[in-house]
This record gives C-alpha cells, structure tokens and sequence, in this order.
C-alpha cells in the first residue's frame, strides 16, 4: 500500500474535492440550448416614404407592420432567441439592402400586411372619405424563393410558422394562387399557406433562410379591425414566434 505524508494526502484530498465541486457545477448548470443560438431577423416591410398599401380606413401598410414587428420581435425575445429589428426606423435605402442587414441570421423574417387586385375594389365612404376596400379576402400567407441559397430551410421554416398559426387558430389565404393577371403564385405547402414568389427581391437575395409573413389583408373592413387589436395581434406574434423557434432549432 502506497503512503503518503500529511502534506501530500492534504493536496490529494483538496484536489479531489476541487473536482468534484467543478464536476456538479456543470451538471447543475443548465446546459446551452443549441436552437437558440444566433438571431433573427424581423424586417419591416416598406419604408416612410414608401408606405406599401392603404387600409380599408386609410391607414398606412408600414404603420401595422411597425407595431406588429415589435411585438414579434419582443414574443422571440421572451422565448430565449436574439430578436433584431431590420429597417427599425423606415429609412432603408434599398430592398437588396435588407439581405445584407440579415446577414449572419438564422432567419430573415419580412412583416408585411396585405392587400388584393385593384380589379376587386370597391369604395365606402370612412368618416368623410371616400376609399377602396375589399371583403373578398382575408388570412395570412407565406412566401418564400426557389431562387433562395437556402430554400430548404426556408420552406421548413414557413411551414412551421404557418402550422403554429393554424393551431392557434388562424387561417392561411389561399387567393394568391389563383391564377390571375399578379397572382399565380404557386403553392409550396398548400395546409400551411406557403407559396413561391421566386423573384421578391427580399427573398432570392437574401444569403441564408428567408420567408415574407403577410399577416393579414388590411383592406378587408372586418380583418383590418382584427390586425388593430393588441390582443390578437400578441396571440398571433406568439404563435409565429412559436413557429420560427421551431424552425431554427433544426
């Protein structure tokens, strides 16, 4: 049996000890979560002086997708991943502009709120102003580009998004498949309300996984007053948060 003297027994035992100390600190410690690591993407769609479309009550497309990305980007946050607004202020200088911000992301996500085909409007009149509307339509889309260097992470993604929309209720349009003059955009996951829109810039230029949300059809009366509502709006930004941890932890 080997012997050790008094000092050296003493610097065993202290060494022993220092390990099993590190040893149950690092089972104690919660590990890494591997499918949040890096950041996404929320990009605003349009700018101030280009607004995108007009609600059915004269709001502008970039206000509802300023608010509503906001609250994405803050329903991200709270379930553990890097939110970062992309064109935060509405001064984007170009669409191209908007890949090269995203550059490094897990995902570039575009906000946008939709519209129809001119040849669907009608007009009524909103406190003293005349303006197009149309109730033809309502739901979200998805979109995403075959022309995109990660089509198949972004395909996956949208179809996770647009599944935790529908479990919590919401439906998917279908109306951009039709195949009208502006339309025939094909579908990519028709359950989930995905479709191709190869040339979008935002999309093919974008480097890594890239998907347009389009939460809802803003000139529709009814479905404006619904993406107006906080309430809503919060039930939606967590079921697409919900949808984009999904994705990325793939």
């Amino acid at each position: 049996m080997r012997t050790y003297r008094s000092g050296s027994l003493t610097a065993v035992l202290l060494g022993a000890l220092c390990l099993w100390l590190l040893v149950a600190a690092a089972e104690a410690a919660p590990s890494p979560k591997p499918e949040l690591r890096g950041w996404i993407a929320v990009d605003i769609g349009h700018t101030l002086a280009l607004p995108g479309a007009t609600s059915a009550r004269g709001l502008t497309e970039f206000s509802f997708n300023l608010t509503f990305g906001g609250m994405l980007a803050a329903e991200i946050a709270a379930a553990g991943a890097d939110a970062r607004l992309v064109n935060g202020d509405g001064m984007i200088e170009s669409l191209p502009a908007r890949g090269r911000a995203a550059a490094g992301s897990r995902l570039l996500l575009a906000v946008h709120h939709d519209s129809v085909q001119p040849r669907f409007f009608s007009t009524w009149t909103h406190e003293g102003v005349e303006r197009p509307f149309s109730d033809r339509n309502s739901g979200f889309s998805l979109f995403v580009s075959r022309k995109n260097a990660a089509l198949k992470a972004s395909l996956a993604c949208a179809s996770a998004m647009g599944a935790a929309l529908r479990a919590a209720g919401f439906s998917p349009s279908l109306y951009h498949a039709e195949r009208i003059a502006g339309e025939a955009k094909p579908f990519a996951d028709r359950a989930n309300g995905v479709h191709y829109y190869d040339n979008l810039i935002v999309l093919k230029s974008t480097q890594g996984p890239a998907v347009l949300f389009e939460a809802g059809v803003i000139v529709n009366r009814d479905e404006e007053l619904q993406l107006l509502d906080d309430a809503r709006r919060g039930r939606m930004a967590r079921a697409l948060a919900a949808g984009i941890v999904s994705c990325t932890r793939r």
